[in-house]
C-alpha cells in the first residue's frame, strides 16, 4: 500500500515538474503572468483602502481582517491552480472523453488527471498572500497557520470542484454548474462575513463551504481561535473523501469517446 502511495506520488511530481518546465520555455511570459498576478490583486487591495477611509469596518471586518481574507483567498486560489488545476476543467474533459487518455495510465486516474497541468500565474496570487501575512503582522506561528490553513482551504477547493465537474457524468450540461460554483467560491471569498443573512451562511458552510475555508481561519488568525483548525482539518478530509467517492462512482457511467489522446 505504502509503495503504491510513494509512487502515485513521484508520478505526481514529475508530471508537476514537467508541466512547469513548459511554461517557463518562455521565461519572460512566464516571469509577465506571475507579476501582473500580483498587481491585479494589488488593486483590488486598494479599492478597500479607499472604502476604509470612508467607514471603520464593513461586516464586522476591520483592514486587518480584509488583509487576512485577502491573503487566505490569493494563497488558497494560487496553490489550488498552480498544482491541480486540471481540476476545474473537469466537466469539459468528462463530456468531450477527453479523459480517455487517463484510463491507460496504471496509476489513480484522478490524481493523475488533476495534477496534468499548471497554472503559472498562480505564483503571483501565491506572493501575494505572503505579503498580505507580512502587512498583517508576520511572525512565525502566524506563519505556519497561515500555510496551514490555505493548504487546507485549497483542499477544500479543489474538492468541491471535482464534486460538481464529476456531475458530468451524469449530466450533460453539468459544466454550467461547476463554472458557477467555482465563481460563487471566489465571489465569496472575496467579502467580510458578516455582511451576508443567516440563510446565505448556511449555504456557504455547506454546499460552497467559503465559511470553511476562508471565514473561519480569518477567525483563527485574528482572534486565536486554535481549536477551530481540527474543524477545518476533518471538514478537509470529508470533502476529499466525498469527492473522491462521487468521481469514482461516476467513472463507472463513463462512456470513452475513442479519441485518439496521448501525453508524453
Amino acid at each position: 500500500m505504502l509503495t503504491v502511495v510513494k509512487n502515485q506520488i513521484k508520478v505526481s511530481f514529475y508530471s508537476f515538474k514537467y508541466s512547469l518546465m513548459r511554461e517557463m520555455i518562455n521565461k519572460t511570459t512566464f516571469l509577465s503572468n506571475i507579476i501582473f498576478m500580483i498587481l491585479n490583486d494589488a488593486t483590488l487591495i486598494i479599492q478597500w483602502l479607499v472604502l476604509f477611509s470612508l467607514v471603520d469596518e464593513v461586516g464586522g471586518y476591520g483592514m486587518r481582517e480584509v488583509l487576512i481574507m485577502w491573503g487566505l483567498t490569493a494563497n488558497i486560489y494560487g496553490i489550488s491552480r498552480l498544482f491541480f488545476k486540471s481540476a476545474y476543467n473537469l466537466s469539459n474533459t468528462i463530456n468531450t472523453g477527453k479523459l480517455d487518455a487517463y484510463l491507460v495510465q496504471p496509476k489513480n486516474v484522478l490524481i493523475s488527471y488533476i495534477t496534468s497541468s499548471v497554472s503559472v500565474s498562480a505564483i503571483g496570487d501565491i506572493i501575494f498572500g505572503y505579503i498580505m501575512l507580512f502587512l498583517f503582522g508576520f511572525s512565525f506561528s502566524n506563519l505556519l497557520i497561515f500555510s496551514l490553513l490555505s493548504i487546507v482551504g485549497a483542499t477544500i477547493d479543489v474538492s468541491i470542484s471535482i464534486i460538481y465537474g464529476s456531475l458530468a457524468f451524469w449530466l450533460s450540461r453539468s459544466d454550467r454548474v461547476a463554472s458557477t460554483a467555482n465563481d460563487m467560491i471566489i465571489y465569496f471569498s472575496n467579502h467580510p462575513e458578516g455582511i451576508f443573512s443567516n440563510f446565505i451562511k448556511v449555504i456557504l458552510y455547506s454546499i460552497i463551504p467559503v465559511g470553511i475555508m476562508i471565514y473561519m481561519p480569518v477567525r483563527i488568525i485574528t482572534q486565536g481561535k486554535t481549536l477551530l483548525i481540527i474543524f477545518s482539518l476533518i471538514s478537509a478530509v470529508l470533502f476529499c473523501w466525498l469527492a473522491y467517492k462521487i468521481f469514482q462512482r461516476g467513472l463507472r457511467r463513463y462512456s470513452s469517446s475513442s479519441l485518439m489522446i496521448s501525453r508524453i
